[in-house]
C-alpha cells in the first residue's frame, strides 16, 4: 500500500514545484513590464515636458517681439507729438513786437475837451504784440515836451493785420486867456521800439509855474476806448 502512493506523490512534488517556477517566471516578466512601461511613461512626460517648455520659450519670444512693436509706435507718437509740441511752442515766439515801420498811426480828438486818442494799425500779415507805454512828446516852437506815464497797468495787446489798438494821451485844454504853448507835432515811439512817426496836432496848453508839461500824461497801449 505503501509503494504505491510514492509515485503519486512524487508526481504531486513534480507538477509542485513546475507550478511555481512557472509563476516565479511570470512574475518577473510582468515586474519587468511594468518597469519598462513606467520608466517609457516617465520618458513620454519627459518629452511633453520639453516640448510644452520649448513651446513655452517660443511664445516668451513671440511675446517679447510683439511687446517691441508697440514700444516702437509709441516711440514714433512721441516724435510726433514732441513735433507736435514743437510747432505750437514756436506759435507766441512768431508773435513778435509790433515794428513802427508796420504800423499805422492816427490821432483823433477823445470824448471830452483836453483828450487825443491815438490808434495803431497792424499793416503786416501776421499777428504782433504791444505791452506797455509808449513814448510821447510833443513839440512845437517854443520847445519840446514829454508826457508822463499814468498810474494804469499795462495789458499785452496781441493786434491781428489790420487790426487796430489806441492809447489817449491827456493834456490840459488852455482856458487862462492867455496865449498859452502851442505844439504841432506828435511824436509816437511804439513800446519796445526804437524808431517814431510823427503826427500833426492842434495842442494848445497853458503855461503853470513855468512848465508847460505840466499836467501832460499817457496811458499805456490797450486802454483807449
Amino acid at each position: 500500500m505503501r509503494i504505491r502512493n510514492l509515485p503519486a506523490l512524487a508526481l504531486a512534488l513534480t507538477a509542485g514545484l513546475s507550478l511555481t517556477a512557472c509563476q516565479s517566471g511570470d512574475g518577473t516578466s510582468a515586474s519587468a513590464n511594468a518597469s519598462a512601461s513606467s520608466q517609457g511613461a516617465g520618458d513620454s512626460g519627459a518629452s511633453a515636458d520639453t516640448g510644452a517648455s520649448t513651446a513655452g520659450t517660443t511664445a516668451s519670444t513671440d511675446g517679447s517681439a510683439r511687446s517691441e512693436a508697440p514700444a516702437a509706435s509709441a516711440s514714433s507718437g512721441s516724435s510726433g507729438s514732441s513735433g507736435s509740441s514743437g510747432a505750437h511752442a514756436a506759435t507766441p515766439a512768431a508773435t513778435g513786437t509790433c515794428k513802427t515801420s508796420r504800423l499805422g498811426f492816427r490821432q483823433t480828438h477823445g470824448m471830452g475837451e483836453g483828450v487825443i486818442v491815438v490808434s495803431l494799425k497792424n499793416n503786416g500779415s501776421a499777428d504782433c504784440a504791444l505791452q506797455g507805454f509808449p513814448g510821447v512828446d510833443l513839440k512845437g516852437k517854443d520847445g519840446t515836451v514829454s508826457a508822463a506815464r499814468s498810474d494804469r497797468a499795462a495789458p499785452l495787446v496781441t493786434i491781428e493785420p489790420g487790426g487796430e489798438t489806441n492809447f489817449q494821451l491827456y493834456y490840459p485844454p488852455n482856458t487862462s486867456g492867455g496865449s498859452g504853448v502851442t505844439y504841432t507835432t506828435l511824436v509816437v515811439t511804439p513800446p519796445d521800439e526804437t524808431h517814431s512817426h510823427s503826427l500833426p496836432v492842434d495842442i494848445n496848453v497853458p503855461v503853470s509855474d513855468g512848465s508847460a508839461s505840466d499836467g501832460i500824461r499817457v496811458d499805456p497801449v490797450g486802454t483807449g476806448k
